[in-house]
Order: C-alpha cells, then structure tokens, then sequence
C-alpha cells in the first residue's frame, strides 16, 4: 500500500523482532520419503495466478505519454510489446483514481472512474483490451481501509451527525481533558498515533467528534462494522470486475477493523522519526473480523469467470500467521498473500531464508506462495540486500530465488534492470509527506519511485526531452536502462528475461515440489525442482563474497546419477563435470539439470 508497507519507523519496530533480527526457529524437519510422496501429477486445469509473473506499475513513474512529467495509462499501453517480451502474465496498476493525491493516489475520491492526470475510463478500457491481446492481464489496486477525505460520502458523513453516511467512517466523542488535540474539553479517546506522524484522530467541529485515520489526516477509515460500507465497496470492485480486470491487490488488507472498545495500544519504547512512540497494534489490525469480510469478497468474485484474485498487502510476522489469510485448509480467503518474510529479511543469510522458503511451500496448506522484493513503499532489494561491489551479482541472485521457486512471483518495476533506490538529498525535494515530516530521519518513499529508466536520453525515455519529471531522473539511468540492456547479453535485464522463460518452459520449475538441499549449509543456498516423469532441477545460489565448492548427493530423492547439464549460470562460473564438485564465484548463482 502507500505505507500498509509499515515502512513508518513505528511498524519497523514492531516488524524487527520477528522478521530478520530474531534467530531463526528450526525448519519444518520434513523427511524426504514424505515430500517424495507428495510428488503428484499437477492437475491440467490450473489457475492463470498459480504460475504467473506479475509486474507492479506504479502509474505517476511508468511511462509519461503527455509531456507533463507524470506517466498515465497510454503510457503504460505504449510499453505493452515491451513486458510481453519480458514475459510478465499480469500488471498490477497502483491507484489511477480520482484523487487529490495527498497519498498520491492511495486516498481516493471516487473509486469508478480514472484520474484526469492519468487519463480516462475510456484509456483504461483500452489498456484492458489491448493487454488481453498480449495475453496479460490487469490486476488494480483496491483501497478498502480509507477513502480521501474529499469523498462524498466522508463530505456527507461529516456534514451531521444524522446524514446517513455519518456512520460509514470510524468516530468518537473522545473523552474529557484538556492539552494537545483537546477540542471543547475532550481529547482523542486513546493513545493510538498515524503511521504517518501524529494522532490517529482528527476533530470535526461541524459534529463535534473524531474520526480515525491509519494514515494521513486526509485518509479517514472506513466502518466496517456497518454492512452498508461491505455493499458499497463490494459494488466499485464489480464495477471493474464487469470491465475485465482480472482481480485486485487489496492495500492495508489487515487493517480494516478497530478495537470496538478503543482501547490503548501498548508502548514498545522509542519513538518514530515523527516523534510518536512506537505503539504496539493489537487493536488497529490483524483483528479477526477482516478475515470474514475476506471470506465473502472471495465468494463474491468467484461469481466471474477467469480466475479472478485476490492479492493481500500482508506484512505478517510469521508464516502462520501468513496462513491464516488464504484461509488456511479451508482455502477460502485469499488466493495469494504477499510473503514479506522472504523479500524483505534483507540479509544474504543461508539459514534465514532456507527456513522462509521452506515454510511457504510447507505450511500454508497448499496454498500457493507469493514472493516479492520490491515494491513502491520499501528500498529497492539491490540495496537492502547489496555489499556495493557485487550489486549485480546479488541482483541476479534475488532474480533465481523469486522465479525458480515454488511461488506466484511478484516483480516492481525497474527491478529487472537494477534500479537503485535514490533517495531526495536535501528536504526542500522532497515529495512524499513522511519524508517532510520525518526528515532527516525518515526521508520518504520519493526514492523507491523514481521514473522508469527505458533508454539514455534526456529524462531516460520516461518524458520529453524539456520536461522536469514529477521526480527527479537519477544518474544511474545512463548505465542502468532498458535499450542499454538489452543488448548486454550477460545484463541483469537478460538475466530476468531467461529466468522467467526458463521458468515458463522447463517442467521441474514450473510444477515440481521444492526440496531444500544440504540444509546445514551457512554460505550457499540450493534447492531441488522435482516433478514426476521429468528431469529435477538444482538451484544453486552462492550467498558470500567468497568462492564455495558444494557437492549434492540426491540418492535420498531418487536420483543416482552425478551428471549434470547447466541451464543457467552467472558469468565466470566454470561448468561442473559432476555434482560432486559445483564451483561457485561470489555472490552467483548455478541451475542445472540433473541427467
């Protein structure tokens, strides 16, 4: 979402203990008689998602068609041939809607129509048609937690206590007290801050209370514990349902229930780089009521044809946690939840991510994972992940996880050309409100989201030539963009570009069960592909800046032989004679296929 993402110093805080910073619990000690009875025949009907690589686009930074500095969505028609060749099976667009974009886009104002700066219902209708052409389809964001709070209905709930919207949004007389945020001797009704900075409650004087807001003061939260606001949102999603979008990413998914009593959050100690203290969020999300209202978003869209799905933004501490989500062994909530564990340990730690992977593809009750790295709200994994010298490599090394696994794969733009984060250097350019507010501290999501690097023009292909993007253009574009790329064979734009095609074509990756190997191992990671009646796969990824030499044994899975044939492999490395002896340089990778 725009910051679901708990990219606020208040979530990373709470998210550091169980994401990359708690050691590790010991892996779901499968044995491999049991995975080996678990290789089965892949059903031949099996939905679009199961398999699919899809792309997010965030629309301001894509491609501007216009000249005004803002990408739109005849830009993004205009580069439809391009993620074709790249093999992406769907695009999942972030808000293009009606709205004031103090969030820039994530607070919305009219959920049924496009916003002017990005074109209009007409250009979307096109962008459908002419993607399905492609054989790609078009996921888009869905914003249930909030609207904008220029809204009509948040304008009419506001207006009066007695307007039949009132009860739509979230609010409270507060209580009585005197100091910060008191109005007409009451104060807020609990501790709870914004992840944005500040309390989480606004006053109204036109009907003397507060209402809530997660985010931004412009981003009032919705009730849901009044069916009419479940109706009426059910409604926008089937207005573009019924226009062919294959589904929708929901932002802050955990995040639409409250407390009903209000209650106070407990304090973790610190504070936020906005100065709030880092609060606990037991009674803000998470809350089991969401997963009912999931339930029946689920059988609503099930009524349409095509496999429509449900993506959730779920930044969840734990895989079973994570679970819960796809509805567990009922399966019936959502279809792909977004596994944060994996992408965003940040940390090239053998251990750490064997257990994340191992328990996605273990513990979910069949459900299908969901890795991603990047994303719009968060710093791109080149340089979470990066030590500087082996950028590339590393790059390349993230690719081979997220496309050669057992998971629905989920990609951010510019990732496939190595794009880095490039953050404002001084606060007067800054454009992202948390980055004001927060600064020096906090300094936004501004560099996450810079424009698209396509060629080494002027503006690198993103604008005209005597344009000022919305965002600056970083220098890295010269070196770093699509035509540059594309003709580099050993780039990481080819690297993506024969990952996902050998993810398309080569069985054992497509459909095989994932069985980690030699898991005592610190440094490299590896992992067999295994399908019945096909050649198995290994996956090799060197985690260090050192040379490593790793031999397999795969007689406990049924394969005696030692040779070996390399489909992939970084360059540099050597082609091993056997499996006794893979020779790996640092930070690389290795996929062969056993003979």
């Amino acid at each position: 979402m725009h910051l679901s993402c708990k990219r606020s110093t208040s979530i990373i805080a709470v998210l550091a203990a169980s994401l990359g910073l708690a050691a590790p619990s010991m892996l779901c000690q499968r044995t491999t008689s049991t995975k080996q009875a678990e290789l089965k025949e892949t059903s031949s009907v099996e939905p679009w998602w199961k398999h699919a690589v899809i792309y997010e686009i965030y629309p301001r930074s894509f491609q501007d068609s216009n000249g005004d500095g803002v990408g739109d969505l005849k830009g993004i028609n205009s580069r439809l041939d391009y993620l074709k060749s790249l093999g992406i099976d769907a695009i999942w667009i972030t808000p293009m809607y009606p709205s004031p974009q103090v969030d820039f886009g994530y607070d919305i104002s009219n959920y049924e129509a496009v916003d002017p700066q990005y074109g209009t219902l007409n250009d979307m209708t096109r962008l459908i048609d002419h993607a399905k052409q492609r054989e790609i389809r078009v996921v888009l964001d869905m914003v249930l937690n909030h609207t904008s709070d220029q809204h009509s209905w948040f304008l009419q709930a506001a207006s009066s206590r007695t307007n039949p919207k009132h009860d739509w949004y979230v609010w409270s007389d507060g209580k009585s007290g005197t100091g910060p945020g008191s109005h007409e001797g009451r104060v807020p009704p609990n501790n709870w801050v914004s992840l944005f900075g500040g309390s989480a409650w606004e006053w109204v004087p036109a009907v003397h209370e507060y209402y809530y807001h997660e985010f931004y003061k412009q981003q009032p939260d919705l009730n849901w514990r009044n069916p009419a606001v479940e109706g009426a949102m059910f409604s926008t999603m089937r207005f573009w349902l019924d226009r062919g979008v294959a589904g929708f990413r929901l932002d802050a998914i955990p995040s639409l229930f409250e407390d009903i009593q209000l209650r106070d959050e407990a304090e973790l100690g610190g504070t936020s780089a906005q100065g709030d203290p880092i609060l606990a969020r037991n009674y803000t999300d998470n809350l089991p009521e969401d997963h009912d209202v999931i339930r029946r978003l689920r059988a609503m869209i099930a009524s349409y044809p095509g496999d429509r799905v449900l993506i959730g933004e779920t930044y969840m501490p734990n895989t079973m946690e994570l679970d819960k989500w796809y509805g567990g062994a009922a399966h019936d909530e959502l279809q792909l939840a977004m596994d944060m564990l994996v992408g965003f340990s940040s940390k090239l730690d053998a251990s750490t991510l064997r257990k994340y992977i191992d328990e996605a593809e273990t513990e979910l009750h069949g459900s299908q994972p969901l890795f991603v790295f990047n994303n719009h709200d968060n710093p791109r994994a080149i340089d979470r992940y990066g030590y500087g010298v082996h950028n590339e490599e590393i790059a390349k090394l993230l690719a081979t996880i997220l496309l050669t696994t057992q998971s629905t794969a989920l990609m951010y733009q510019g990732e496939e050309i190595g794009m880095v984060t490039t953050p404002p250097a001084r606060l007067q350019d800054v454009k992202d409100p948390i980055g004001i507010s927060g600064w020096p501290k906090e300094k936004g999501r501004d560099g996450e989201r810079t424009p698209m690097q396509w060629d080494d023009s002027a503006n690198a292909g993103f604008s005209g030539a005597n344009v000022n993007p919305w965002l600056p253009i970083p220098q890295s574009y010269k070196d770093h963009n699509v035509k540059v790329e594309a003709s580099e064979p050993n780039s990481i734009l080819n690297w993506y570009k024969q990952m996902i095609e050998l993810r398309r074509t080569n069985p054992a990756i497509r459909d095989g069960l994932n069985i980690m190997l030699n898991a005592d191992n610190p440094n490299v990671l590896s992992w067999l592909r295994q399908s019945p009646g096909q050649p198995a796969v290994v996956v090799v990824c060197n985690l260090t800046d050192q040379e490593q030499k790793i031999s397999f044994d795969l007689s406990a899975q049924g394969i005696a032989s030692k040779q070996v044939r390399t489909l992939m492999k970084t360059p540099g490395n050597v082609d091993p004679l056997s499996l006794d002896a893979v020779q790996l340089l640092p930070f690389s990778v290795y996929v062969g296929q056993a003979e």
